[in-house]
């Protein structure tokens, strides 16, 4: 650990976000790649009523995995502080943390969604068949909400420390199992909805045990006792509320998207849903190595602030965020110019309208700003300075997103959701910059006292 610790805190930067950014890029792609898999198999081996409804379903399922963000970030964030400052007493607890918060939010919500889940989906503006293929594939996600909660967060745990590429290979592994079983459980086997669901229910399993495996064996960078459950006030206390930003970030994305599917479904058709879904999804998949620079970000920021190292703090954000805008850019640029075929990979035998190009470009062209709103809500936590990301998070979407999808697509129709969807992401870029600048300002106050 030790080692590890002095290269974060002392070693040349750009050499840190190397080493520390591309097992944990490739890990998060590898990762988001089983959200893109549901839609390309569902779409080719189902119909693209079955991609909607996977579609309309999936926000749901986010938000049963946002616990597991929610403790990995909390307890990970947490982590990476009391390495940088030495708390070993801290550090011992935070296995049997991660253990009663995973038991406790399992139970709490996988029994009431299971047994509401035909609500819930018709909330999210499930109708038809879409409704009846939703509910299916929900109550199967949802079965598995201990193992994604579990495994997800053991995995932001072992990000938190450092050992990116370990964090990465399990990932990896997950991945492999849900691509091989994906065809064998939606076709070979008759599951349909349910069956990709499975597949990837089994893939986390897999996932969870690997994380398991890593610190019942003692691997870990700090002394642990993995078969313990930890109930300390003052360690749940703070990294619940390390970890809030992200899992309010989540839960608002899910309103979001409660908004977004009820307004296509009152204004538009299927054809529509179908179309937002396969966005949405590709939306998605180019976030991912955000995802990885977040989280390699994460014990970067976060050691160098338990070390009283401010400045390399700050350096941390601004070199992450622009790697991560030089990463995005190639891929953001292959979108913009071929829309078309990007979409026919999910949506097949579809000739796509003009339009519809067209709000697919305007929905993409916030992606270059992306890295800096990122970066921000991982770095305010790190730095233990939730609040702002908090305040992002809730602002961006019930001040924002929801009264403007609520009445300009009344007026406007449902092209105007692809347009005020950009338009705001823009307006929230200029508020992370400005809060980013005041925190940048008071921690070298901070150095200077």
């Amino acid at each position: 650990m030790e080692e590890q610790r002095q290269f974060i805190l002392n070693g040349k930067m750009h050499k840190v976000m190397w080493q520390m950014s591309w097992p944990a890029v490739i890990a998060m792609v590898l990762y988001g790649l089983n959200n893109f898999l549901d839609g390309i198999f569902v779409g080719h081996l189902i119909s693209n009523t079955a991609l909607a409804a996977v579609g309309v379903a999936y926000p749901l399922a986010q938000f049963a995995q946002g616990f597991g963000t929610l403790i990995g970030t909390g307890v990970g964030a947490a982590v990476s502080i009391w390495i940088g400052a030495g708390d070993k007493e801290k550090l011992s607890k935070a296995i049997g943390t991660v253990n009663f918060l995973t038991l406790i939010f399992s139970v709490a919500i996988t029994i009431p969604c299971y047994i509401f889940a035909k609500e819930l989906v018709y909330m999210m503006g499930g109708r038809g068949e879409i409704l009846t293929l939703g509910v299916e594939y929900f109550r199967a996600t949802i079965l598995g909400s201990f193992f994604w909660i579990h495994g997800l967060a053991l995995n932001m745990l072992i990000r938190a420390e450092g050992r990116m590429k370990t964090a990465a290979w399990m990932i990896a592994v997950g991945l492999i199992v849900d691509v091989a079983l994906k065809p064998l459980f939606i076709d070979s086997f008759g599951g349909g909805v349910s069956g990709a669901a499975w597949a990837t229910n089994i893939s986390m399993i897999i996932y969870m045990v690997l994380g398991i495996w890593y610190y019942a064996s003692g691997k870990a960078s700090f002394t642990t006792n993995f078969w313990s459950l930890k109930w300390d006030k003052t360690i749940i206390r703070e990294a619940l509320s390390l970890g809030m930003p992200g899992f309010i970030m989540m839960v608002m994305i899910v309103v979001q998207n409660i908004v977004v599917f009820n307004v296509i479904a009152k204004y538009g058709k299927e054809t529509d849903v179908t179309f937002f879904t396969a966005v949405n999804r590709f939306y998605i998949l180019l976030n991912t190595p955000l995802w990885g620079l977040m989280r390699a970000l994460q014990p970067v920021t976060g050691m160098n602030f338990g070390a009283e190292k401010y400045e390399r703090s700050i350096k941390a954000y601004r070199l992450f965020s622009f790697t991560g805008l030089i990463i995005l850019i190639p891929f953001w640029l292959f979108v913009m110019f071929y829309p078309s075929e990007v979409l026919s990979v999910m949506i097949p035998n579809v000739s796509f309208q003009v339009s519809q190009l067209t709000d697919f470009r305007i929905y993409m062209s916030v992606l270059p700003a992306l890295p800096f709103i990122f970066m921000a809500m991982v770095w305010f936590p790190s730095v233990e300075n939730a609040k702002p990301a908090t305040v992002i998070s809730i602002l961006r979407q019930l001040v924002l997103y929801i009264p403007a999808l609520l009445v300009i697509p009344m007026l406007y129709g449902i092209r105007s959701i692809y347009v005020v969807s950009a338009i705001i992401e823009w307006i929230v870029f200029g508020g992370v910059i400005y809060m980013i600048w005041l925190n940048f300002k008071m921690l070298r106050k901070i150095k200077i006292y």
